[in-house]
C-alpha cells in the first residue's frame, strides 16, 4: 500500500514526522440502461457513460450479444463496461417447451423450465428453468450455448446472474409440483447459482469476465441469505438496485440501505467485494423533479465510498418501469451533468 511521510521542523529545530497509507480510487463508472434492451447510442453521446446493463434469459437462442444487436459489440469493443444479466426465467424464446440444439458439434436436449416465480397473487407466474433441473445438469447446453456465443465478443463481461433473486422469490415458487417458501427457495437458489458459477469458472472464458448475483435488496433477511461466504468467495461483485419511490427518499438514504445490511451482517469476504449498482431510477410519479434527484446522487455515493464497508464501483441507471426519464432529454442531461461529477471523474 502506497505510504506518504511529512516531517515538520519548527524554528527551534524539533521535528516531528508522521506517515499515512493510502489508496487512490479509481473514478465509480457512471452507467445505463435504456427499454427494452434498445441501442443506447444516442442517449450516452455526449455523456461521460462507461458502464451498461443488459438482459438476457438462458431460453433465448440469442444470448451474447442479442438478436440485431451489433451496437453492443461496437460499445463493449470501445471500453463501455458491459453487465449482462443471464436468467433461468423463461422469455426471448418462442415457446417453453423443451430445447435441442447443437453447440460446438454437441447435440443438446434442455427440458421445459419447471419452476415459477414473482407468484404475485393476481397476477400471471412466469416460468423458469428449475434450481433442481440446473443441479441435475439438465440446463447445461443452455450454459454451453451462451459460453459459445460469449466467446465471440472480443472483450469480457460481468455475468450477474440473476436480476433480483428477491422479487423472484418473495411470494415463493413451484418446481415440477412442489411449493417452497421464500427462504427455500433463497437456499435452493444459492445452490444453483454456486453451480452455474461452476460451471463457467471449470471452462476458458474470456479475458476480464467476472460474476455476481442480483438482487433488488429491499429485504434484510434475504440479502443475507443470499449471501453465504461460500458463494461469494466465487463472485466478483456485491450488487443491488436502488429505486427513489417516495417523495421522502433520499439518495443516500436509498444506496445506504443495503450497504448498511452488508456491513452488519456478512462476512469479509463479502465484504472485500466491490459494489455493481445494475439499475437505478427515481420514478417521477412521486418526485416529478428528476433532475434535481439525479444531482443529489454523486454527493452521495461519494460519501458512502468514504464510510467503512464495500465501495460503489458502477452506477447503472435504468431508463425503464420506475426510472422511466420524463421528459427525456431532461433526464440525459441530468445524468450527464451527474456523471461529470466527483466520484464519476
Amino acid at each position: 500500500m502506497p505510504r506518504v511521510t511529512v516531517t515538520v521542523r519548527d524554528n527551534g529545530g524539533r521535528t516531528a514526522t508522521a506517515t499515512a497509507d493510502y489508496t487512490i480510487a479509481a473514478p465509480v463508472l457512471g452507467g445505463y440502461y435504456l427499454s427494452g434492451g434498445a441501442d443506447p447510442t444516442a442517449d450516452m453521446a455526449g455523456g461521460n457513460f462507461r458502464s451498461l446493463t443488459q438482459y438476457r434469459s438462458f431460453a433465448d437462442g440469442y444470448i451474447f450479444p442479442g438478436y440485431n444487436r451489433p451496437w453492443l459489440i461496437t460499445l463493449g469493443r470501445s471500453g463501455v463496461k458491459m453487465n449482462m444479466v443471464l436468467e433461468l426465467k423463461h422469455y426471448g424464446a418462442p415457446n417453453t417447451g423443451p430445447q435441442t440444439f447443437t453447440v460446438d458439434g454437441t447435440t443438446y436436449t434442455v427440458p421445459a423450465p419447471a419452476m415459477t416465480i414473482q407468484q404475485r397473487p393476481g397476477t400471471t407466474w412466469p416460468r423458469a428453468y428449475g434450481y433442481s433441473q440446473v443441479l441435475a445438469g439438465l440446463c447445461d447446453g443452455l450454459f454451453a450455448r451462451a459460453l459459445s456465443q460469449y466467446r465471440t465478443l472480443g472483450f469480457g463481461v460481468n455475468i450477474q446472474l440473476a436480476s433480483e433473486l428477491d422479487t423472484d422469490h418473495e411470494f415463493g415458487t413451484t418446481e415440477s409440483g412442489v411449493t417452497y417458501t421464500w427462504a427455500q427457495s433463497d437456499a435452493r437458489a444459492v445452490q444453483a447459482m454456486t453451480y452455474i458459477v461452476d460451471w463457467f469458472k471449470a471452462r476458458a472464458l474470456p479475458a476480464g469476465t467476472t460474476f455476481s448475483v442480483g438482487v433488488a435488496g429491499f429485504d434484510r433477511a434475504c440479502y443475507q441469505r443470499v449471501h453465504p461466504e461460500p458463494l461469494m468467495a466465487k463472485l466478483d461483485f456485491l450488487q443491488w438496485n436502488v429505486y427513489a419511490t417516495n417523495a421522502t427518499h433520499t439518495a443516500l438514504a436509498r444506496f445506504r440501505r443495503p450497504k448498511d445490511w452488508a456491513v452488519a451482517d456478512l462476512g469479509p469476504i463479502a465484504l472485500s467485494r466491490p459494489v455493481l449498482i445494475a439499475e437505478w431510477g427515481v420514478r417521477v410519479a412521486e418526485i416529478p423533479n428528476q433532475a434535481a434527484w439525479i444531482a443529489t446522487v454523486p454527493a452521495a455515493i461519494a460519501q458512502l465510498n468514504a464510510e467503512r464497508g464495500p465501495r460503489i464501483v458502477r452506477t447503472n441507471y435504468f431508463n425503464s418501469g420506475w426510472g422511466t426519464l420524463s421528459p427525456k432529454e431532461t433526464g440525459l442531461a441530468a445524468l450527464r451533468a451527474a456523471y461529470a461529477t466527483r466520484p464519476y471523474v
